[in-house]
């Protein structure tokens, strides 16, 4: 069953806005307020979605708001290409410092994850002087054409599309739950490079720190160290794209410092914003520098409204330690799910960093996955006032990504709607 808002306001959707925008739910939000949304009917919503990682300071954080204020009095846009702004300047020197990586950084802000991914692709393409890129299938980098190239998932993303972009390969994601191992993605390189494309024609390897369309698996111990080494060894750019990890979701302020290593590039959005539209490219000196002026920016890159709640989100996780509450809410999260395993045997994984966490589900005592029961999941969850999104390549995975400021008491409340969604799922 389909919650919906107004069956009016779902017609006139149908009616005037094309199909290939999916959507979720037929709910049509009045108003929002931390984790807390309002239909048009004042119906009341808990949400776990955060629009897709973007709000993880909560909807309408009051420091982000008093700044695109403040910023809203003063101009709106001037194109920072034209007219520069000096809230920009700071963004990047604090995201220079911010990102990791012991080397001198330099940023270039853009709108959407897509952009920033796009810029990275294409700094890397001049750095190097050489076409080839590497992705992992399961990826998400977005929908422009190069973006859904890179991207490792072909419905509904690539289907109908026609050709994607030259020069682009994919390997196997290191996921142990599904039969790849660190060591046979590795291989899986090492053959590419034998059997495919020499390593001296490859631009870049980009890679998620931990996939998030693709099913929130994160790359395992020791992996990303091995992707430095090689990329090293063979003179290639390594992309960390932090556009759902980034931005204390995973625990850190970056999911890469999980690994101990740094990528030469670092695409970022979502949550940078905290519910403005701005993304950004940070990475070393020295390639950030390769392309020409004008070869980089954009009409809207670097928004002065974005810029100013930029600031301010990344004010709030100092200020909040919203670090620390991720990987205090996950571990509260994952328990509540792992004592569920019993009576749910469906239940067969449970994982993520900090708040980044995920709940995969198969057919039980099976390895056939079941989207079926995990889209029931979400429609009761629904019904029940909770907001839940699905994802993974098989559509067997429920996804959490609610706000890092979201009140224990309502969390409390939504952790005893989930664990009656699942049971009612079940059957």
């Amino acid at each position: 069953m389909t919650v919906q808002t107004s069956p009016e306001l779902s017609a006139r959707k149908n009616a005037a806005i094309a199909k290939g925008v999916g959507m979720t739910t037929q709910i049509y939000a009045e108003r929002a307020e931390n984790a807390e949304l309002w239909d048009k009917n004042g119906t009341r919503y808990i949400d776990f979605a955060a629009g897709i990682a973007v709000v993880n300071t909560g909807h309408r954080h009051p420091k982000v708001i008093e700044a695109v204020k403040k910023q809203l009095d003063a101009f709106t846009h001037t194109c920072h290409q034209v007219v520069p702004y000096e809230n920009y300047v700071a963004l990047a020197e604090r995201l220079n410092a911010k990102v990791p990586g012991d080397f001198a950084k330099k940023t270039i802000f853009a709108t959407t994850g897509a952009e920033a991914v796009e810029n990275a692709i294409k700094i890397a393409r001049h750095y190097t002087g050489r076409a080839g890129v590497v992705a992992f299938a399961g990826g998400f980098h977005g929908r422009t054409f190069m973006g859904m190239t890179l991207t490792g998932k072909v419905q509904p993303y690539k289907a109908g599309f026609g050709p994607m972009m030259n020069d682009v390969w994919h390997l196997p994601f290191p996921n142990p739950l599904h039969g790849v191992s660190g060591d046979e993605a590795i291989g899986a390189l090492e053959r590419l490079f034998k059997a495919d494309i020499e390593p001296s024609r490859v631009a870049a390897i980009i890679v998620e720190p931990v996939q998030g369309e693709g099913g929130f698996y994160p790359v395992p111990e020791g992996f990303m160290k091995r992707l430095r080494e090689i990329c090293d060894a063979n003179g290639i750019v390594l992309i960390a794209d932090e556009v759902q990890t980034g931005f204390a979701r995973t625990g850190k302020l970056f999911a890469m410092e999980h690994h101990g290593v740094a990528a030469d590039i670092t695409t970022m959005a979502k949550g940078l914003g905290g519910g403005l539209p701005i993304s950004a490219v940070t990475g070393r000196a020295e390639i950030m520098d390769s392309p020409n002026p004008g070869g980089l920016g954009g009409t809207y890159a670097g928004n002065p409204l974005g810029i100013a709640a930029a600031h301010a989100v990344l004010d709030v996780i100092e200020e909040e330690d919203l670090c620390a509450r991720a990987e205090r809410l996950g571990g509260r999260l994952k328990q509540r799910l792992a004592g569920m395993r019993d009576q749910v045997p469906e239940i067969v994984d449970i994982r993520g960093p900090g708040f980044m966490n995920a709940v995969e589900f198969n057919v039980a005592g099976t390895d056939t996955p079941n989207p079926e029961m995990t889209n029931r999941i979400r429609e009761e969850a629904l019904k029940r006032g909770l907001i839940l999104l699905t994802c993974g390549v098989y559509g067997n995975v429920i996804r959490f990504l609610a706000p890092l400021t979201i009140p224990d008491a309502i969390f409390d409340e939504a952790l005893d709607v989930l664990e009656a969604s699942i049971i009612a799922a079940k059957g």
